[in-house]
Parts: C-alpha cells; structure tokens; sequence
C-alpha cells in the first residue's frame, strides 16, 4: 500500500517530417508534436482526400511520401492536358494514378494533341475507366478509339468533342461496350469527311444506352438506326444537327415509346415530329428551343397524350405559332406542370387562368420577352399560382403596379428576378421587400438619371429650386419618373432647409 503507482513507460512513436523519419514519445509531445494521421488507416485518409477540393487535395497530397501513395491511389477522377507531350509522362503518371475510373482529355485548340498510341496506352494502364470525355483531340483517329473500346469494356459514360475520328470508331464503341449508358457526340469531324453514306450501327450497347446528345453534326441522321435500337433511351437531345428531323422521328414513331426527357434547339422539327414524340406517354421534360416550324398543333398532340409532363421549355424565337391555344391544351391535359419557362412567347390571362387553376403544382414560372405579359397578367399569376415558388419576369412591359399584386398574392413564392422591365424600378422592388421580408428580389431596373438642380434667391431671398427636367433620361411613364425622383426631392428639402437656417430669417413653407 505505501508503494506508488509505477509510471507507465512512454510509447515510442515514428513522426514523419518531409522524406524524413524520427522517433518521438508521448512525453515531448508538448515540445515536438505528434502525427495524429498515423493512428488512421488509409482507408479514413482517403475518405478525406475525396472530401476535399482539387487545389487541397494537390497541396495536401505533397505532405509526406505517404499520403501522396493514398491520395494517388484512391483518386477516381483525372483531368488532363492532352498535348503530344503528355504522352512522355504515361509510364510514371499512371503508376500513381492506378484507380482512375474517371478520364478527362482536353488539348487546346492551338496545340497539337495526343494520337493513337497514347490513347491505346491510355487504355491498357487503365482497363477500369467508366467514364472517357474527349475534347480537341484532332490526331485521334477511328484506329485508337477502337482500341480504346477494346480495352476498356466496363465505359459507362463516353463523350467527344471537336475530334476527328468518325464512323468506325463509334461502331467499334458500341460494339465491344455493352454497359454503355450515355453517348454525347459534338461537333465530330471524321462524319461529315466522306462518311455521309455510313450509318451507325447499333451494336450491343443498344440495349443499355438511357441517354443520346448530338450537337452541330451535319450527318446527325446517321444515328437513326441507333435510335430506333435503343429500346430503352429515356433522354434524346438535338442540337444545331442539320436535315429533316420529321421525316426521322415520323419512322421512328413506335420506337421512342420510353423518352422521358427531349431536347430540341434549332433543328428542322415541326408538328410531324413532335406527333411522333408524343407517342412517349412517359414524357416528363420536353424542350423547344428556336423551333421555327413547332405549332399549337405539335403542343396540343404532345399535351393529349403525354399527360406526366412535369417540364416544358418554349423559345418561340418570337415567330408566334405557338400561343393561347397550345397552352391552354397543356394546362387541361398535364396537371403535374412544376415548371414552365416561356421565352418570346405571348400568353395573355386566357392560358394563365387556365394553367393557374389546372396545374396546382406550378412552382416555377419565367416569362421572358413577351409583349403581353403586362401588369393585369401578374396580378393573375399573384392571385391563382399558389404554389409558385420562383418567378423569373425579362423584358415584359410590366410597372411598379405588378409588383405590389405580387406583394399580396402567391403565399409560397420565395424568390422573384426581374431583367429589363423599364417599368419597375428600385421604388417597386422595394416596396415588395418591405411587405414580404422573407421574399428575395433580384433586380436590375436601370434608374434614370439624376436631376440637374440649381439653388438660388429670388427678389424676396427666399431659396428657390430649379429643376432641369430635360437631363431626366429617356421618355418614360410620369409615374417611372415621379417614383425617381422622391429620394431627391428629400434630399433638396434638407439642403433648403440648412439655407435657411443660415440666411437667419423665419419662412414658411
């Protein structure tokens, strides 16, 4: 009993300091420091590395020896400038980079990319990729990309961009990648170089593919059959791809049955191809953007039978063929509308009151460039969208007055963006703020400029104020300006009154 508890011997511990390794014990930790990541598997330090932005994971990666092995180890995503001279680093750099699923390869226009032996070296240093972006790869050709799909059968995900190689190259992808799930081809230079007679073949990826992106190809039309073959594609993106789309997707009619999500910007598409679109009763997204040739009649097909459509996205390019009539057959036919965006469209209350009181579920609303989404039409939306939530308003020919309606209607609206209404001015906007405090306005109105004021003394030494009203601006409403120039008129009745003040002398106002 009289004896004392025996001290416990320190532990002795390595602490690693730059390439160099020392032993400390726990009784100069106060002096020294102790290396707490040493008692971490490499597993938990590699979950933090993944944790962390790309500029922290460099820089922490150049700690010590060890964690720059885990950091490389555990790393699944690569971005890379491909320029010739990548291909010297290869050996060393995939020797630390060994578990990359994720590849990025983007050379600059200007330079001189990678070719076919780096990418088949590329391929066989990383068997596991699922996911390949190719951009501005020009020294590609059908030959490395074939041997690319050879070697790395589990691709998922396969994107180009500005490259040049063509046909061949995407039938040996399709054929040796039966996992492949997403497909997107940019401006693809090897198809439109004497190729326009080879179509693309199918391949066993037809089966896995959900989703389809062509963009600026002139021969875009060679991946019909593809199209037809993917019995489960569920998103078909075109965009700026030349021909006569209608006469495809009118063949195809009774092969895209499982779209649900369709984007067509600036292709020769008309009401014959949205007819056949509507043929996906599954259809929930559905973008028209710069379609000329889409009328009322293409939406209203569309609106009969896709009646899960929860988004829809008009550019009408301001050509006017699509209107009330179209817009009103959506809002009786697709009560699941969350969002509807309208650029150079013109609705008037008609299609409002109808898609207000039909679609309750209407929580995202933008209405850009119209000449007839005015004052009485926000205070429609303000008075029936009651589940709206976001209210995007550009270039509308809507005042201050649209705003106050907005102040006492839509109960759930949280956000409301205003661009280039020269009507609404920073006075509307904040009065909205004031009577809805939880609300955010974004605004952009343009005041107009100040007043050019002179102050003198008349006969009588009373002050006077002489307002040049000719430097106002630009022509505007007398409310616009009346509601401009408050603030100033505040400002000059201090000034007068200081005059005053000075001058000694007691006056009335």
């Amino acid at each position: 009993m009289g004896q004392s508890a025996s001290k416990p011997r320190p532990q002795i511990s390595p602490v690693l300091e730059g390439n160099a390794c020392r032993l400390t014990s726990d009784a100069d930790d106060d002096v020294s420091g102790y290396d707490y990541t040493l008692d971490l598997p490499d597993e938990c330090l590699a979950l933090i590395f993944y944790s962390l932005a790309a500029g922290d994971r460099k820089r922490s990666s150049l700690v010590c020896r060890r964690w720059l092995t885990i950091e490389g180890q555990s790393r699944q995503r690569l971005a890379l400038d491909a320029q010739s001279q990548l291909a010297d680093v290869f050996p060393r750099l995939f020797s630390r980079f060994d578990a990359v699923t994720k590849l990025t390869l983007k050379c600059d226009r200007q330079s001189v990319s990678i070719g076919d032996d780096a990418l088949i070296s590329i391929s066989l240093n990383c068997p596991n990729l699922t996911r390949v972006k190719l951009r501005t790869c020009r020294e590609l050709t059908d030959h490395g990309v074939a041997a690319l799909a050879e070697n790395c059968r589990n691709l998922r995900k396969f994107s180009c961009g500005s490259c040049s190689f063509g046909v061949k190259g995407v039938n040996a992808l399709l054929e040796n990648c039966e996992l492949l799930e997403e497909l997107s081809v940019k401006r693809l230079r090897g198809i439109t170089n004497g190729a326009a007679a080879e179509s693309i073949r199918p391949g066993k990826a037809a089966a896995t593919l959900k989703m389809i992106c062509l963009k600026d190809l002139y021969n875009a039309q060679c991946f019909g059959k593809l199209i037809a073959a993917a019995k489960n594609l569920k998103i078909l993106k075109l965009f700026r791809c030349s021909g006569d789309w209608d006469e495809l997707l009118g063949v195809l009619a009774d092969d895209v049955l499982w779209l649900v999500e369709v984007h067509f910007e600036r292709i020769q598409v008309g009401d014959l191809g949205l007819s056949a679109i509507s043929n996906s009763a599954n259809l929930e997204i559905l973008h028209l953007v710069k379609t000329t040739e889409c009328t009322n009649i293409g939406l209203m097909a569309v609106a009969e039978k896709c009646k899960l459509l929860r988004k829809l996205r008009i550019d009408g390019y301001r050509t006017n063929r699509i209107s009330d009539y179209g817009l009103i057959a959506i809002a009786i036919n697709c009560p699941n509308l969350q969002e509807l965006v309208l650029i150079g469209v013109n609705p008037t209350h008609l299609s409002l009151n109808k898609l207000a009181a039909n679609c309750l579920n209407l929580e995202r609303l933008a209405l850009c460039g119209s000449e007839t989404i005015g004052d009485a039409e926000i205070s429609c939306i303000a008075a029936k969208c009651i589940a709206l939530k976001k209210l995007c308003i550009k270039s509308c020919p809507v005042s201050n007055h649209g705003m106050e309606a907005l102040a006492g209607g839509c109960p759930n609206l949280v956000k409301v963006k205003v661009r280039k209404c020269r009507g609404v001015t920073s006075v509307g906007a904040d009065w909205l703020r004031a009577s809805r405090g939880s609300l955010a306005v974004n605004l952009d109105a343009t005041e107009p400029e100040l007043v050019d004021a002179v102050v003198h003394g008349d006969n009588n030494n009373q002050a006077v104020v002489d307002v040049d009203s000719g430097i106002i601006g630009r022509s505007g409403s007398f409310k616009v300006r009346l509601g401009s120039l408050t603030d100033s008129i505040r400002r000059w009745r201090s000034f007068v009154s200081r005059i005053r003040s000075k001058l000694g002398r007691n006056y009335s106002d």
